[in-house]
């Protein structure tokens, strides 16, 4: 009975410890690439939250996602951001996992193991995307949410090769 308590124990510090690591490493993945757009700012650390999806599962890589670049926000000094932020990270660490897991099962070729991960990445991007138009839409209307599209679609499409690679 102690041996499957110690066992558990391991497990759950193991988990809790990647996820810390990984929501540093979103965080100084947000913070240390940090190039001025006039809305909002471009980042690598989209790369960390899709790999947070990835190697950490749904719960840990979320949680991991959304605290590291809801982390990155209050730093930044972007604090309006931090609840959306917090969602929709998490979401696209959810998103990547779950695509990545499905898409890994129909594509069952070694050589070819990329391509779950570009795809799933791709749509978990599309969602970052969508999830700051629309709390954006709320902020500053719909103009000013669309003038932020562009920043958020080249920060995707940097992340996601990053990631995939």
């Amino acid at each position: 009975m102690q041996k499957v308590v110690s066992a558990r124990a391991f497990t759950y510090s193991k988990h809790l410890s990647f996820s810390a690591v990984f929501a540093a490493l979103c965080c100084v993945g947000t913070l240390i690439v940090h190039i001025p757009l006039p809305n909002g700012y471009l980042n690598t650390g989209d790369v960390f939250v899709l790999l947070a999806g990835w190697f950490l599962g749904p719960l840990y890589g979320a949680v991991a996602a959304g605290v590291g670049s809801a982390l990155a926000d209050i730093i930044s000094g972007y604090a309006v951001y931090v609840p959306a932020t917090f969602f929709i990270k998490a979401a696209v660490a959810l998103c990547a996992f779950f695509l990545c897991s499905l898409l890994k099962k129909v594509i069952k070729k070694d050589g070819l193991d990329f391509l779950p991960r570009l795809t799933s990445a791709l749509i978990a991007e599309c969602v970052m995307v969508l999830g700051y138009f629309i709390y954006e839409s709320f902020l500053y209307g719909f103009a000013g949410a669309l003038s932020a599209v562009v920043g958020n679609l080249t920060q995707g499409a940097v992340c996601l090769a990053l990631a995939t690679i």
